[in-house]
């Protein structure tokens, strides 16, 4: 009898619990009767609709284009596209990219950040940090003796102009040949023992701030400096921040991780693999953690939704020519210009008889083929003829406008070099002939008509279930 109510018990605590969660999180939709949560909603609809989108979706038209995302997701896992080995090895690459850093315990980041702040400490040998900017003139290696008596009287004339009263950080920019730090008056970043040229390091640490130094010849060429800081070393606490972010960018997470799951799998009892680790850690680490469950399972479908589409719509559609074709003569209204287009090539040559020349040389040969005709017929040995093929609009090239739509009050610019220009093709005033004219276009229109179509089949194959009232709490809770 009391194991009866105990059971008893049980059975309702959990029914009461699963009707805690949904009254929580409830189910705003089902698709092929399986369930979205508000929570999963909410977290896809606020990423999508920032302040920043253009084209800004209310929760019930974001609710009908998240079910058709939905749908095709379904059909890639009837497809069974989940089981490819391209597909897993993609996503538990980009899995393992989030997961792996999450594993670090703190306490381990922390002894990496102290080790390396006492490695800092240590390298610095007592001194202080200076911050120096430099005027550089390069010196080769190999320069002669009047190469380097003449950069000698450069430095010096430089250095003249500084005791005149001249500003460092204009000549700098001036003058120096290290263009990294030019652009900055000469800025270096803050620098400590053995962390540059030793002739460069002596000169910086023997300076007073807002001292600058005579000109001294280093192993790469002549240098002034001047001392724009010093202090000493900021506490960890300080740095521990950016030391933190200087170990992140260079792995230090992913290596730390990676001992990590080694220790783990070779003391597992069952011995467990780094990949069976990572999949229980991830388990463990979403149920902990909604936005992480959410993001894994974004590119999770994501990836399977790609592929979906690309195998029944993009690859299959982007290939069909003759129905893009056929889109455009029953759409070809739609594809009105404003302006009159020159379907063709301009080119430019260096001698008036290759004008000729070249309009004989192509009159034979298919348009597609211009360019590369011309450039094996005249660029052999030297460019003497320079040409570009596509379709111009009037008023997007000058040259375009003169010759081949008579613009007046418009003024050429020739290619330096190129004093002869001159045009070969058709120019389109009523609108694109074929297709091609408008390719990208109508090739981005034939895609989103075949995907509607696509979309239309999966609402007759899987059901969609909206719960209205549930999607009214969205963001409202």
């Amino acid at each position: 009898m009391k194991i009866f109510i105990a059971s008893t018990v049980i059975i309702a605590l959990s029914v009461a619990n699963v009707m805690a969660q949904t009254d929580n999180d409830p189910v705003v939709m089902r698709v092929n009767g399986k369930p979205v949560t508000r929570s999963e909603f909410e977290y896809n609809y606020n990423k999508n609709n920032t302040d920043g989108v253009v084209d800004k979706k209310t929760v019930e038209e974001y609710a009908e284009l998240f079910a058709n995302y939905k749908l095709k997701v379904e059909a890639a896992l009837d497809a069974h596209l989940d089981t490819l080995s391209s597909f897993q090895q993609e996503f538990r690459t980009y899995r393992d990219q989030q997961i792996r850093p999450m594993l670090v315990p703190q306490s381990v980041m922390d002894n990496e950040c102290r080790a390396y702040y006492q490695r800092m400490v240590e390298s610095l040998q007592g001194h202080d940090l200076v911050q120096p900017a430099h005027i550089f003139l390069r010196l080769a290696q190999t320069a002669s003796k009047e190469e380097q008596d003449s950069l000698k009287q450069r430095i010096d004339s430089i250095y003249a102009a500084l005791r005149d009263g001249a500003d460092f950080a204009e000549l700098a920019k001036k003058h120096s040949q290290d263009p990294q730090t030019a652009i900055r008056g000469g800025l270096l970043a803050w620098i400590g023992p053995n962390q540059t040229l030793k002739e460069f390091e002596d000169v910086a640490y023997s300076l007073e701030v807002g001292q600058v130094s005579e000109p001294f010849l280093s192993t790469v060429g002549y240098h002034i400096v001047k001392l724009l800081g010093r202090k000493p070393l900021e506490s960890y606490e300080e740095l521990r921040p950016n030391i933190a972010r200087y170990l992140e960018s260079q792995g230090i997470q992913d290596k730390l991780a990676a001992q990590l799951l080694d220790s783990l799998s070779a003391h597992s009892n069952t011995q467990k693999s780094v990949e069976q680790i990572l999949d229980e850690e991830t388990e463990r680490l979403c149920a902990e953690n909604s936005d992480l469950k959410y993001l894994v399972q974004e590119y999770h479908d994501g990836l399977l939704l790609f592929e979906e589409c690309n195998r029944e719509v993009w690859e299959a559609a982007s290939k069909d020519t003759t129905g893009i074709a056929q889109y455009f003569k029953k759409h070809r209204k739609d594809y009105a210009w404003d302006k009159p287009h020159f379907r063709g090539m301009i080119y430019y040559c260096r001698q008036a008889s290759d004008v000729k020349a070249v309009k004989k040389a192509l009159k034979k040969v298919d348009e597609k083929q211009w360019t590369s005709t011309a450039r094996d017929r005249f660029n052999k040995d030297s460019v003497t003829v320079r040409m570009e093929y596509r379709m111009f609009v009037l008023g997007e090239n000058p040259n375009v406008d003169v010759l081949a739509f008579k613009a007046k009050n418009v003024e050429q610019k020739l290619v330096n070099g190129f004093p002869y220009a001159a045009i070969l093709g058709k120019v389109l005033k009523k609108g694109p002939a074929v297709w091609t004219d408008v390719s990208n276009q109508i090739t981005s229109d034939y895609l989103h008509m075949r995907e509607e179509e696509f979309v239309a089949k999966l609402r007759q194959r899987y059901t969609v279930e909206i719960d209205k009232e549930a999607l009214k709490t969205v963001n409202n809770h």
